[in-house]
């Protein structure tokens, strides 16, 4: 059985993912959401599913809140609850994406009226952030076009960089903007912000508390990821992952379900770089359950990407370095797949029971009884749901 050295070991106590608290919510496709047992009614009941994640694999000890979404009227009452789960509130997320206001714009919107309401609402998102304790606030943009002609894209770049301005000039001394990109979706022609590049490029401009956000969902097929995480860190300015897997053109699947090599290599980068257990580089999940159950999902998301930590981690540096140095490719690229293909399952198991946890997580929580009491539960009431 593999072993892991106590560097190795270090590393992965050390790792944190931030889980989305819409994860826990009703999702499906753009045909239909389709509802489950359990389903938590509100913001409160998705920390404490979110909790249970936590407590079977201590790998995520914060929940990230999207607003208006998650909106409560004490926002203090919400963290003190999280604490007392032992989780704590996270990246808070904006919504201008469903508001009738935003059909052809928000940041971006010719509109000055509209334009300024989306600035409002994020003012709002900080407001949220002092009372939740959060640093970071994440945009992401359902902006652009769908016909040739139909907006002028130079003058969307100039209102978004103008609305960010006024977003960023209200952050507090130890809060972030972090702005998210994507490749297409719902715009088919132009999106605002649609690469690593743009979102360099705009938040560059603001200063040193923007950084980007990047979800590993939201590029074109074939996109080398690896490269846009070693450039960004290089750049300091990778602020935060939203790690998910897609097999088409959408995203928002389990992390590493698609590509577990993709995200091997993704997670490789991040140690190359020093961007593991780094607090200025956030992991987070970005993943809506359509089908399968909310807790098991995320649970299993959070150990797929623990154990390309570990097998990352297992890479021979200096044989790969040497092998690099001599012009050797075989040698190199055989150093990244030994590591690879690893089979890292039985010394992480083994390790969680030696620090009190479940060898096997997904069968622990299943065990567990809670699916059960939280479906005779929440009877009744409105289930919180994407958009909800």
């Amino acid at each position: 059985m593999t072993t892991f050295s106590p560097e190795i070991l270090s590393s992965l106590e050390g790792q944190g993912i931030e889980l989305p608290s819409w994860a826990f919510g009703n999702s499906g496709t753009r045909f239909r959401v389709w509802t489950t047992e359990g389903t938590p009614r509100d913001p409160f009941e998705k920390i404490a599913d979110a909790a249970q994640v936590n407590k079977y694999t201590a790998l995520a000890p914060s929940v990230a809140l999207h607003i208006p979404w998650d909106k409560v009227d004490d926002y203090a009452a919400l963290r003190t609850y999280a604490e007392d789960l032992g989780v704590a509130l996270g990246t808070i997320n904006s919504n201008t994406f469903q508001d009738e206001d935003y059909k052809f714009g928000a940041l971006t919107h010719h509109d000055t009226r509209i334009r300024q309401k989306a600035i409002d609402h994020h003012i709002e998102c900080i407001d949220i952030m002092d009372a939740t304790g959060s640093r970071d606030l994440k945009i992401w943009l359902a902006e652009g076009s769908n016909y040739p002609g139909q907006m002028d894209m130079r003058g969307r770049q100039d209102r978004l960089q103008d609305s960010l301005q006024q977003i960023y000039a209200r952050l507090g001394d130890e809060q972030r903007l972090v702005l998210e990109y994507k490749f297409f979706e719902p715009s088919f022609y132009h999106t605002d912000v649609p690469d690593w590049g743009t979102s360099y490029a705009q938040v560059a401009s603001l200063g040193d508390k923007a950084m980007v956000c990047l979800d590993t969902g939201h590029h074109a097929p074939g996109t080398n990821i690896e490269f846009i995480v070693m450039q960004l860190l290089r750049l300091g300015k990778l602020g935060s992952f939203d790690f998910n897997s897609r097999f088409y053109a959408d995203d928002d699947l389990i992390v590493g379900a698609a590509d577990p090599f993709q995200l091997f290599r993704i997670v490789f980068e991040v140690i190359r770089g020093g961007g593991l257990n780094n607090p200025d580089v956030a992991f987070m999940l970005d993943q809506c359950h359509n089908v399968e159950d909310k807790i098991p999902g995320q649970i299993r998301s959070v150990l797929n990407v623990q154990e390309m930590t570990a097998r990352a981690l297992l890479v021979d540096r200096a044989a790969l370095d040497a092998a690099q140095q001599a012009n050797d490719v075989l040698a190199a690229n055989a150093v990244f797949m030994d590591a690879f293909y690893t089979d890292v399952r039985p010394a992480l198991a083994e390790w969680r029971e030696s620090r009190g946890l479940p060898a096997d997580p997904m069968a622990a929580y299943a065990a567990s009884g809670y699916q059960q009491q939280i479906a005779a539960d929440r009877v009744g009431g409105t289930q919180a749901g994407w958009g909800a």
